[in-house]
């Protein structure tokens, strides 16, 4: 949340999904919020039905995620993505993402560049780091939330319905926007990936 309160464009509105937590979080929640913020603690199905759940309830006209692991890259995140959809024929804004120690989110351990934009790349299996993309509410609102079948990949079938849309445009800051802390090591287990990657074969058929 602190990431939130430093940014320098300060229309934001805050939608904080908890899952039901026990463990206090829902306590230092009511402490840091606004009035501009909504938040809603039940038990959900994952991860991506708890995003689903965020889409509903926010009313901005550009929505992004921040998971708890996450926070902006600095202060001027908000602006530059502000300032990008100033262009009312943009679709999406995104940028890079930096994996950063728990303990330490100044220790970088592997950057995720996602690089410009092409459709050709779809199909290769690109797509930008979510928590570093921001979409136009239309966008969802035209083409879907989450697809909760999908228990790993429902993001990269999302980006490749969005993205794949005849005139779709999209603009690419060139910097790291978010940090994601991480455990250490690998943070998937190699049964995930292999389920990944079973999804993402699902979803490129899917999305011929």
């Amino acid at each position: 949340m602190e990431s939130i309160k430093e940014q320098t464009y300060t229309d934001i509105e805050k939608v904080v999904v908890d899952g039901a937590s026990t463990d206090g979080t829902l306590s230092v929640l009511h402490k840091v919020l606004d009035e501009n913020s909504v938040l809603i603690s039940e038990p959900d199905h994952g991860i991506y039905d708890a995003l689903n759940k965020g889409f509903s309830l926010s009313t901005g006209q550009v929505i992004g995620i921040l998971h708890s692991d996450d926070v902006f890259a600095d202060e001027m995140v908000l602006t530059e993505v502000a300032e990008a959809f100033a262009n009312p024929a943009v679709d999406a804004v995104y940028g890079d993402l930096a994996y950063v120690s728990r303990e330490d989110i100044k220790h970088v351990m592997r950057y995720w560049r996602a690089g410009e934009f092409s459709q050709k790349k779809l199909v290769f299996g690109w797509m930008p780091p979510h928590p570093a993309l921001f979409l136009r509410r239309n966008v969802i609102e035209n083409w879907g939330g989450f697809d909760t079948n999908y228990h790993i990949s429902a993001d990269y079938d999302a980006i490749l319905r969005y993205f794949s849309q005849d005139g779709f445009q999209v603009v690419y800051i060139p910097r790291v926007l978010v940090k994601m802390r991480v455990g250490g090591l690998s943070n998937q287990s190699l049964s995930k990936i292999w389920q990944k990657s079973f999804e993402d074969l699902k979803i490129l058929k899917k999305n011929k």
